[in-house]
């Protein structure tokens, strides 16, 4: 049985690793709306803008939850991060319909954080009440968010193929 101490570590670990991916989503995010363009797609933009918002402020909520826990909250991004957003910069690059590629890859990097938050809920480690209950939270916003970008890909998917 692991002792006091070591559950903390744990549960500090596991949180700086979702702060981890909230800062690849807002990367991913940002740079999802800096790379549209066209005026007509405003409400694409301020949507991928609202995202990177929304997990600045899980960001913010997981780094208080790692000081009361008397850790350091994690500022750099995870691996999988990294290569997340370099594919998103080389499909955007040759793809001829740019708010669907980044659509399609902001989806992917949606179900990257759902399974960090899944696998942290499901973790051997049982969170601590008030952590578990924030990544829940967390958790559930972000399957809202992860529907709302699935359904703007799959409309522009239509469009697309009924324009070509």
């Amino acid at each position: 049985m692991k002792n006091t101490e070591e559950v903390r570590e744990e549960t500090i670990e596991i949180i700086n690793d979702l702060i981890r991916i909230n800062n690849d989503r807002v990367a991913g995010y940002e740079n999802a709306a800096n790379e549209i363009r066209d005026s007509l797609d405003a409400e694409i933009k301020s949507i991928f803008f609202q995202m990177a918002d929304e997990s600045r402020n899980y960001k913010a909520e997981l780094s208080a939850a790692v000081i009361r826990l008397g850790g350091t909250p994690a500022n750099d991004s995870t691996a999988a991060g990294k290569i997340y957003r370099a594919w998103m910069d080389v499909k955007a690059t040759f793809s001829g319909d740019d708010i669907l590629a980044a659509l399609q890859s902001c989806e992917f990097g949606e179900d990257a954080a759902l399974r960090a938050y899944k696998d942290a809920l499901h973790d051997d480690l049982e969170l601590p009440p008030a952590e578990k209950a924030l990544v829940e939270t967390q958790y559930e916003s972000l399957k809202a968010s992860h529907n709302r970008i699935k359904r703007y890909r799959d409309e522009y998917a239509a469009a697309s193929k009924a324009t070509h």
